[in-house]
């Protein structure tokens, strides 16, 4: 029996569609492995079910390997390269970053083929399927082909559309619009939301709250910028289904905002209370399951943190994570937040970590620096605070360079605070958002901590086992708001804003340097539990920072919006930085700027600047090897592989017909 063709991907465009392995855990996704479907298998119960299951796998994708963040996070306002350079092309735009990258070439073959098993299950479903469930079976087909043709046109813009199952090699292909693609990718999110039920007994199977999220910000991005070529016809239109659709998620009474921030990033254990927290609406399963982890298992948690393993006193433990050093944060992601009011930033940042290595630490003495002069002095013993990341503002006075043989009457010298001290601002260096200051650097900086995983089994284990979180009820409300102040409605806007930003707020008698990342799930682990000192840290550097005693007041009244005056009168939002004058684009950038605060590092980023045009602004204003142009990088390139392979009138492509396929620039 011929195996069904993975259509439209490039080089595995002859090749057979395989149902993967699963890693993915809870009843639905439990142990089966299957290996190699065939038609046959697709006409009766058991297959579809099994091609389904196939499908949940494809969500995996999207944290699986580079193509996580290089298509995402890198090139943007809030990252920019670390110490590692290894995928730097995305976040400079250089002539490397072309359509021959394999990250291009990922995306698009990894959509098509869970397309083309949706477009399968679409047919099938009705004519085989036998039991109770059908309806939910063909929704989950219908969600799947629309979210993988989202993810398409939000990164490539008009591609072909393929609509029905083919077990045959097909070479001639022809670009729908980013219209048409947009028309489909509604039109199925609307069966999805029509066929799925409002409840699962299997956790992390998709409902029609689900779809209706998607359907919301698959509205919102055809309204935007990006497509204002074609979409005023349908704007008002568009503007006004989104806020349905995230008013019908928010009223579902199926999802609530997590009480504390840092619920959403306190992972303790694998398949724990975190994993099903009532705020995340869909997610990527990932399990302890080693044998069924398939080639990659969720790696976004490599990518943000910053070098600490070779610091003195310091070595590489599971708490503390692998530290590829891939993302490193910029200065709008620090001051993007109100670091007093706004518990976001310490709920997403890790500035501290433990001794782990004593034998490496240095001789030391509290209030003095590190000396070779054994006579008074003693190691650490362990446990005690090693690294510590000073998170101020330009114009603190407290902090002077590290000065050799320092005068221990200059407390100001870092050299006398911390074995590893990083400080933002240095006395006297004046604020900046291109350019380097006090001394963090490309290797050391304040690291996004929101995927940390300490489930791993070895320290070395690129293997991360926490769900991968694709949509979650903060950005409901985000898109609502942002779709009011669209049609002009501000106030509309502000409940929604409120909503997560009277969340953010600490509370009274909160604790306001305590910490929480995935790093604390190693208490659960066997692989870590033993160890004898950890990395680990249940603090923040809140205190120090500000330079503030301790309190645990409320900060809600510096969080809360009274009014849409708040939001254009406010000289914390870069308006002038980014050449906002007008209430429209004042808005626009308070929205992004409220994105950034809710949902940074998420894998978002590069899609909602460039469905705004405002990607090469905000990187001219905040990331300084970005170079992308107005003219080619609001899409990303047509894989080479793609191109190579397809024909037309029976002939390959000549290089004209391969450029007028292309998108332009590229």
């Amino acid at each position: 029996m011929k195996k069904i063709i993975n259509i439209l991907s490039g080089a595995a465009i002859l090749g057979g569609l395989m149902i993967f392995p699963t890693s993915c855990k809870k009843s639905f996704l439990d142990e089966e492995v299957v290996n190699a479907r065939t038609t046959a298998d697709f006409i009766t119960t058991d297959g579809l079910d099994g091609l389904t299951i196939g499908m949940y796998q494809s969500l995996k994708f999207h944290f699986n390997y580079t193509w996580a963040y290089t298509t995402s996070n890198y090139g943007v306002d809030e990252f920019t390269v670390g110490g590692d350079r290894t995928e730097q092309m995305w976040n400079s735009y250089d002539a490397s970053l072309n359509s021959l990258n394999s990250d291009v070439a990922s995306v698009w073959d990894n959509m098509y083929e869970n397309i083309n098993s949706a477009n399968i299950l679409i047919k099938n479903v009705p004519l085989y399927y036998q039991v109770a469930s059908k309806n939910t079976r063909l929704g989950e087909g219908y969600f799947m082909r629309a979210f993988d043709y989202f993810k398409l046109v939000k990164q490539y813009g008009g591609v072909p559309l393929r609509l029905e199952a083919q077990d045959f090699i097909q070479e001639e292909f022809t670009r729908n619009s980013a219209k048409e693609v947009y028309e489909q990718v509604i039109q199925d999110f609307t069966q999805a939301y029509n066929f799925l039920p409002a409840t699962v007994t299997e956790t992390g199977r998709i409902t029609k709250w689900a779809a209706a999220h998607f359907l919301a910000k698959a509205y919102l991005f055809r309204a935007s910028e990006i497509n204002n070529a074609w979409n005023s016809d349908t704007k008002t239109a568009d503007l006004q289904n989104a806020v349905k659709y995230a008013d019908l998620v928010i009223n579902s009474g199926q999802h609530t905002l997590a009480t504390n921030f840092s619920d959403l990033w306190n992972f303790t254990t694998i398949d724990g209370a975190n994993e099903t927290n009532k705020e995340i609406i869909l997610a990527a399963q990932f399990s302890g399951n080693t044998a069924t982890q398939g080639r990659y298992g969720n790696q976004v948690h490599l990518y943000y943190p910053s070098i600490y393993q070779n610091l003195p006193g310091m070595q590489r433990d599971i708490p503390g994570d692998r530290e590829f050093q891939r993302l490193r944060s910029t200065d709008y992601a620090l001051d993007v937040f109100d670091r007093v009011n706004d518990s976001r930033f310490w709920k997403s940042f890790k500035t501290r970590y433990l001794c782990n290595r004593p034998a490496g630490a240095p001789l030391w003495t509290a209030g003095t620096a590190p000396t070779p002069d054994l006579v008074g002095k003693a190691k650490f013993a362990g446990g005690e605070e090693s690294i510590l990341y000073i998170v101020n503002n330009a114009g603190d006075t407290r902090y002077t360079p590290a000065v050799a043989n320092a005068n221990p009457a200059l407390p100001t010298d870092i050299g006398r605070r911390k074995p590893s001290m990083y400080v933002r601002y240095f006395a006297g260096q004046p604020q900046s958002y291109l350019g380097g200051h006090g001394n963090y650097g490309v290797s050391q900086f304040v690291a996004l901590s929101k995927f940390m995983d300490g489930s791993r089994n070895a320290v070395a284990s690129q293997f991360g086992q926490r769900d991968g979180i694709l949509a979650r009820l903060a950005e409901t409300y985000l898109i609502a708001a942002e779709a009011y102040g669209r049609m002009g409605q501000f106030a509309q806007a502000i409940p929604y804003l409120n909503k997560v930003r009277d969340r953010a707020a600490y509370k009274e008698g909160e604790d306001r340097s305590a910490y929480v990342d995935g790093g604390a799930s190693y208490k659960n682990n066997p692989a870590a539990n033993t160890a004898p000192f950890v990395s680990y840290s249940d603090k923040n550097s809140y205190f120090e920072s500000n330079n503030l005693t301790a309190t645990t007041a409320t900060t809600l009244t510096g969080m809360h919006l009274n009014s849409e005056a708040d939001i254009f009168n406010s000289n914390k939002e870069f308006y002038d930085k980014i050449g906002a004058t007008s209430q429209e684009n004042k808005f626009t950038a308070f929205i992004l700027n409220e994105r950034s605060r809710e949902l940074m590092g998420e894998l978002l980023r590069w899609e909602d600047l460039a469905r705004t045009k405002t990607l090469v602004a905000r990187t001219a204003a905040f990331n300084d090897e970005a170079k992308p142009s107005e003219s080619k990088h609001y899409l990303r390139p047509i894989p080479q592989s793609f191109l190579d392979v397809i024909k037309s009138g029976g002939a390959a492509l000549t290089p004209e017909q391969k450029q007028a396929m292309q998108n332009p620039g590229w």
